[in-house]
């Protein structure tokens, strides 16, 4: 997979280390007009410090709407914004501090979590609501409302960016210019006549945001910016999902005339009533009764209505926020209730598979059980399968055998010999210790089967134990070495600058020893019958990559061929090599696939580039996920044409490396969640509920992949919990 590299924009060499007297002291985030930094005032108030990108500093009339913005912030002080507490916008790189804000943005919390609450949108719509009064009795017009300005604070949504224009946002063109917002939460009048938005925009934009909240989708989604200004002008919208009681305020704030839209004093004082009663009424463009738990459409697969099946076609884009909302729609939540069919229900036969969850946890800390100190990282478990078993890992817990059919832990791995665990339903025995002694288990070591064996990596120490018994058969110590990577009967023990040593992996016994590569050398095995492992190397530049093919038996290099770009690889299988581009922004650009008997590159861009993309490949199709929840397929065959085939935006920030099994994509969410995707078209097919445990404030240190074995998908969660669901009917996860 690419690396993960750390977060930045995409204009490096112009970070300050000061904006005023203001130190910046980390990156928050970054878009088309500037980086925001966090930094400490001389009184010690957090500050969030915008500094505007150097193209844009140089233009003039940027620079006067930056003034423009800054003179509107200030003059909006109410307790739903942020504060300004300096500014310089006459300033060589002009910038804007105000009060730093903890707290997601409406966009990351649904992408995370999926779609809110109807009591959470009915406190988020007073909110804004009560934003929009203030900030329009000071004579401001926001123009921009959308998901990611508003912060979800702990007392309430915080709007940020007041009118800003955000040149390299905005797709659409009007003969007088560029347009001032985002197409999906844009009014009519801001495409018709942008010169006269007023106020009443601000509402139409609040009606198209509490609609993205209940549903997890906007209200006019297309995967083109043109159609999605179409729908604005012309088409109603599509409120499907949105809960009854709040649909006839959001259509009247979503009137395509100004003058029909409620005041926002109108919007508070409506979500003030109580939620009445539900009526009968026809539901808006909802399935027909037999179709409600079926995955038909590229929409989430619930009961809610979807819209009519729209093929992706290969030019789909973010646009389209195909979202996997959670809880979004009727019989979601009984789908999901419980793990497994009643005992004597006609699902409870023997030959019906049966949802299991285990808890693996152990005395290690991290397990996301809900104990650990919020903010901190959690480590979910890690699984892989083979010999008809699946093995996992976790804090405490070096390695453990379950059974795949009900989630039995057969054994448990501390150090040493395994501890017997058959018959167990939940929780691995005793206090837990590796061979050094602390029990502690990698967050990125993954059990491997290789030569036969399991190979656990625990702290400093590398075992392998009798798959079947857990009996530990070797083991050595690899604390002077920066990474192990296994291949089908051989294991590499890799130093950091290019010393390697190669294993038995059945035996342990050294097979050879030899500098190959060097710093940042990057190592994937070959397929079973290849007898290769292959080692890539980018140059200090990251202009061409250096790729060979090395003897797993005897050490000694095959062929050595440059590529040119930052090239890692993900894939390996029959003669061929596959690798990710990543361009000089940390940006998966492209493709690589090298044929490893005409030692020749085929490269195919990607239309879009990802940040910072993981991959897997299946029969020639290349799928990808980035850290912003966009899943990818590309054609990279040799008789194909190199293009994209289809993308689909998930409602996963920083999901896990996709898995391709069975014709479907799987991948997993720093929530628990386990999405599936239909690897031909790209539509979504289902997702499994959240398993976050008790504390929501931790964060994931490293996504676990889903594991595919016997109709059965696997996955593992922030809670500690490994689980089991049907592969063949993810519409019912």
């Amino acid at each position: 997979m690419a690396p993960l590299r750390s977060f930045g924009p995409g204009q490096e060499a112009e970070h300050p280390d000061y904006a005023g007297q203001y130190r910046l002291e980390s990156c928050l985030g970054a878009g088309g007009m500037g980086v925001v930094h966090l930094a400490t005032s001389a009184s010690g108030l957090r500050l969030a410090v915008k500094v505007v990108h150097a193209a844009y500093a140089a233009d003039p009339e940027f620079r006067a709407r930056f003034q423009q913005e800054v003179s509107a912030a200030r003059r909006v002080s109410g307790a739903f914004t942020a504060p300004v507490v300096d500014a310089d916008p006459n300033a060589e790189l002009p910038w804007m501090a105000t009060l730093f804000i903890p707290g997601p943005t409406l966009a990351e919390q649904v992408k995370r979590n999926g779609a809110m609450e109807p009591g959470e949108v009915r406190r988020l719509g007073a909110g804004l609501a009560e934003a929009l009064r203030d900030i329009h009795r000071a004579g401001v017009v926001h123009r921009d409302l959308k998901p990611s300005n508003v912060l979800l604070a702990p007392d309430g949504p915080k709007v940020i960016d007041f009118g800003i224009s955000r040149p390299t946002d905005s797709d659409v063109r009007t003969e007088t210019g560029k347009l001032i917002g985002s197409p999906p939460f844009m009014a009519p009048e801001q495409f018709q006549r942008p010169r006269e938005v007023g106020p009443a925009a601000d509402v139409f934009a609040m009606g198209a945001v509490l609609a993205h909240a209940a549903t997890g989708r906007g209200p006019f989604d297309s995967n083109s910016p043109y159609i999605v200004a179409y729908q604005v002008v012309h088409n109603e919208p599509d409120l499907a999902g949105v809960p009854d009681d709040l649909v006839p305020l959001i259509l009247r704030c979503l009137a395509k005339e100004p003058a029909e839209r409620p005041l926002p004093a109108e919007v508070m004082d409506a979500l003030r009533q109580p939620v009445p009663a539900p009526a009968p009424r026809i539901p808006l463009q909802r399935r027909p009764p037999e179709e409600t738990h079926i995955a038909a459409g590229p929409r989430p697969v619930t009961a809610a209505p979807a819209r009519t099946r729209r093929r992706p076609g290969r030019a789909a884009v973010a646009g389209a926020a195909l979202v996997l909302a959670v809880g979004g729609g009727l019989g979601v939540r009984e789908l999901v209730s419980s793990e497994a069919p009643p005992a004597g229900s006609a699902e409870a036969s023997p030959e019906t598979f049966r949802p299991w969850s285990t808890a693996l946890t152990g005395t290690g800390t991290g397990t996301g059980t809900g104990t650990g100190t919020a903010g901190a990282q959690v480590t979910p478990p890690v699984c892989t399968s083979g010999e008809g078993a699946l093995f996992c890992s976790a804090p405490g817990v070096p390695a453990a055998r379950l059974d795949p059919v009900d989630g039995r832990i057969m054994w448990s791995y501390k150090g040493g010999d395994a501890e017997t665990g058959a018959g167990d339903s939940g929780s691995s025995s005793g206090s837990g210790g590796r061979g050094d002694g602390d029990g502690s288990v990698d967050a990125k070591a993954l059990p491997e089967l290789s030569g036969g064996l399991l190979h656990i990596t625990s702290g400093d120490r590398l075992s392998a134990v009798d798959p079947r018994s857990g009996k530990q058969r070797w083991g050595v110590d690899i604390s002077a070495y920066a990474a192990v990577v296994h291949g089908v009967d051989t294991t590499l023990l890799v130093g950091e600058r290019g010393a390697v040593r190669a294993l038995d992996s059945g035996t342990g016994k050294e097979r050879w020893s030899a500098p190959i590569g060097g710093l940042g050398t990057q190592w994937i095995g070959g397929s079973a019958g290849a007898g290769v492992l292959y080692a890539v190397t980018p140059s200090d530049d990251g202009t061409t990559t250096q790729v060979s093919a090395v003897s797993a038996e005897r050490g000694t290099v095959l062929w050595t061929r440059s590529a040119a770009g930052n090239l890692s690889p993900f894939s390996a299988p029959d003669g061929a090599l596959y690798l990710l581009s990543t361009n000089a922004d940390q940006m998966v650009d492209a493709i690589v696939r090298f044929d490893s008997g005409k030692r020749s590159a085929r490269r195919v861009p990607l239309p879009t580039p990802l940040d910072r993309a993981s991959a897997a490949q299946s029969g020639g199709i290349a799928y990808l996920s980035d850290v912003g929840g966009s899943l990818v397929a590309v054609d990279t065959r040799p008789s194909g044409k190199g293009s994209e085939l289809w993308r689909l935006e998930t409602s996963v920030s920083r999901p896990s490396r996709p898995v391709v099994a069975g014709g479907r994509v799987y991948v997993t969410g720093p929530d628990g969640r386990l999405l599936a995707t239909d690897a031909d078209s790209g539509e979504p097919l289902g997702q499994t509920r959240p398993r976050l445990g008790g504390d929501t404030a931790r964060v994931v240190a490293e996504l676990p992949l889903p594991v595919v074995m016997d109709g059965a998908v696997f996955g593992s969660a922030p809670d500690g919990s490994v689980f089991a669901v049907d592969a063949g009917s993810p519409a019912a996860w």
